[in-house]
This record gives structure tokens, C-alpha cells and sequence, in this order.
């Protein structure tokens, strides 16, 4: 029992000396040690914290830099993008008057050639005509010199007798006058066609084909009152001009550009199957000329709705 006690006190006591040494006050020189470590450790924290708030103010000042550079630059950009646009456009539309001034010159010298081939093959015919006159005359000169007939009165004159589709009572100069030629009055027709005196140009056009209904410009003269009626609004009647064209006059220079007009003024008067029609019709007929160029391009044009 006593020896039991003894060890209880020795345990006690070393529990005491246990507790003592881990709760008794450290050396004062430790503890200054350790603060000055932890001071130490503290600054350099702070230093680093420093160092990392200037690192991050440098950073972003850059980036606020770049950004404001870039934006300068999309500015930039999108005012070239505007200039650029605006001079596209500028010669877009530049182009396009000139391309119709073109197609206007272009349409005026195809009309001209026109001309020129008509007056050549008249002149080959009087050519031929006056040949055969002259191997006429060489025929009568060979043979014997004919009789000449005794002097008369002139026709009119008094105690003469009338001329032929004269009476007494009406004189020559009462006779309706004869139209002007036929190259004449077709020059004077475009001549008002292309300064826009249309009515008058249609009369003049109209007195071509009833003097001269047969030359080789008549399908032309036909095709221009096919013209005026569209420049006028007048559809109905253009078509049936550029019907006249298509079917009185086969060799006309003027086939392809009535076949589109028809189609342009089937399409002006919202027909447009039929418009379609003639339109394919002149791609068809008229390869590799502008009349089908126009056509085709026309023909996208209605397929996408006016889309490029």
C-alpha cells in the first residue's frame, strides 16, 4: 500500500515537471530572436506585395495603351473603309454613265453602218444600172444614127399640147410634190429621233415606210417607232412595233435589239413569262452579241430578285 502511494507521488511529480516545461516562459533571448524574424518576414511580404501592385499598375497602364491604340487604328480603319466605299461607289456610277454613253455611241455607230450599207448597195445597183445604159448606148452608136424627130412646141406651151396628167385647166405647178428621198427623209427621222422630237420623228418614220416600205433601212424605221412608243410609256404599242420588225422583216440589222425591247416592254408591262421568253430567246438567236449579254444579265437579274 505504501510502496503504491510512493509511485503515485513520483508520477505526480513527474507530471508536474512535464507541464512545468511546456508551459514555463521562454528565454527572453528566443523571443526577441522570433520577432525580429516574423518583423522580418513581414517586410519582405510587404515588399513583395509592393513589388506586385507596381508590376500589375505597369501592366495594366500597358494594356490601357495597347487598347487605346487599337481602337485608334479601328478608327482609322473604318474612315478608310468609308472613303473606300464612297470612291467605289463614285466610280460604280461613273462607270455606268459611261457604259450607257458607250451603248448610246455604240448603238448610234451600229445605226450609221446600218446606213452605209444600204447606200452602198444602192449605189452598186445604179452602178450596175448605169453600166447596162452605157453598153446600151455602144449597142445603138454601132448601128445606124437614128432619125431625129422635127422640133414641136414644149408640153404646155401655147398651141402645144398638154403634158401628160395635165388638163387645160389645172397647171403643172398645181401637181403634188414628190416625197423626199428615201436617204433624206431617214436621216431627218433620226436627226429628230436623237434630240428627242419623238412625235415628229414617228410622222417622219411612218412617211419612210409608206414611200419606201421595201429598202433595207425600213426595218429600222419600223424598230424606231417601237422606240418612241417606249420611251413614251406607250408598251402596248412598242410591242407591236417590235412584232412588225420580228416577222415583216426577217434581214433586218435590228432583229436582236427588237427581241430585247420586246422582252423589256413585256416586262414593263408585268408579263413576265412571256418577258422570259423572248429574253431566252435572244440569248438564244443572238449569241455572243450585246443584245444578249443584256438579255442574260436581265434574266439574273429576275432570278435573284435584283441580288447581285
Amino acid at each position: 500500500m505504501r510502496n503504491e502511494k510512493v509511485y503515485l507521488v513520483l508520477i505526480a511529480l513527474a507530471a508536474g515537471f512535464a507541464f512545468g516545461e511546456m508551459y514555463a516562459p521562454a528565454p527572453a533571448g528566443a523571443t526577441s530572436r522570433e520577432i525580429i524574424q516574423l518583423q522580418q518576414d513581414v517586410s519582405r511580404l510587404i515588399d513583395s506585395q509592393q513589388n506586385l501592385s507596381t508590376s500589375v499598375e505597369q501592366k495594366h497602364a500597358v494594356l490601357k495603351t495597347l487598347l487605346e491604340q487599337s481602337l485608334d487604328s479601328v478608327n482609322k480603319l473604318n474612315t478608310n473603309m468609308g472613303a473606300l466605299s464612297q470612291s467605289v461607289q463614285q466610280v460604280q456610277a461613273t462607270t455606268g454613265s459611261r457604259l450607257d454613253a458607250m451603248g448610246t455611241q455604240l448603238q448610234a455607230m451600229v445605226d450609221n453602218m446600218d446606213e452605209l450599207k444600204s447606200r452602198l448597195g444602192k449605189i452598186n445597183q445604179q452602178m450596175a444600172d448605169t453600166q447596162s445604159t452605157l453598153q446600151s448606148m455602144d449597142a445603138k452608136l454601132g448601128g445606124s444614127a437614128p432619125q431625129l424627130p422635127p422640133p414641136s412646141a414644149p408640153p404646155g406651151a401655147q398651141g402645144g399640147p398638154p403634158a401628160a396628167g395635165q388638163t387645160a385647166s389645172q397647171p403643172a405647178a398645181a401637181q403634188a410634190a414628190p416625197p423626199p428621198s428615201a436617204d433624206v427623209l431617214y436621216a431627218s427621222a433620226r436627226r429628230d429621233f436623237d434630240t428627242g422630237k419623238y412625235d415628229l420623228a414617228r410622222q417622219e418614220f411612218a412617211d419612210y415606210l409608206k414611200y419606201y416600205p421595201s429598202t433595207d433601212l425600213a426595218g429600222n424605221a419600223e424598230f424606231y417607232e417601237g422606240e418612241i412608243s417606249f420611251a413614251q410609256g406607250n408598251y402596248q404599242d412598242a410591242v407591236s412595233a417590235y412584232d412588225h420588225v420580228l416577222v415583216d422583216y426577217p434581214k433586218s440589222f435590228k432583229l436582236a435589239a427588237a427581241r430585247l425591247k420586246k422582252g423589256l416592254a413585256l416586262l414593263e408591262m408585268g408579263q413576265q413569262a412571256a418577258a422570259v421568253r423572248e429574253l431566252r430567246e435572244v440569248a438564244r438567236r443572238h449569241p455572243g452579241t450585246d443584245e444578249a449579254r443584256k438579255a442574260n444579265a436581265k434574266l439574273h437579274e429576275i432570278a435573284t430578285g435584283g441580288r447581285p
